[in-house]
């Protein structure tokens, strides 16, 4: 098995590779990146519209009106308020002169 010196020339060798696979990568992400970041926002903003129009949807369902002018309001599916949490105690301070 022969093994080879690490010489000048294979070393500026490296470097170079590196180099040219450093700016092609720049040049390949200067044309496909716009594209890219394009279509995650218009799909960001396909999935916006979604929720939107679900949360639309929701609330019409849970109110519903008869002909006895009658509200029904559907509370199965609505959402229970989060409690929060208690961090610490209130404490009230007195100013003494």
């Amino acid at each position: 098995m022969i093994m080879q010196e690490a010489s000048f020339t294979n070393l500026f060798k490296t470097i170079m590779w590196i180099i040219a696979f450093y700016y092609i990568f720049k040049f390949l992400a200067r044309i496909f990146l716009p594209v890219l970041v394009k279509k995650a926002v218009e799909k960001a903003g396909e999935n916006f519209q979604r929720q939107q129009q679900y949360g639309q949807d929701n609330s019409w369902q849970q109110t519903r009106t008869t002909n006895n002018d009658e509200i029904i309001i559907n509370t199965a599916n609505a959402k229970k308020p989060r409690e929060t949490k208690k961090v610490g105690d209130y404490v009230d301070y007195e100013e003494i002169d």
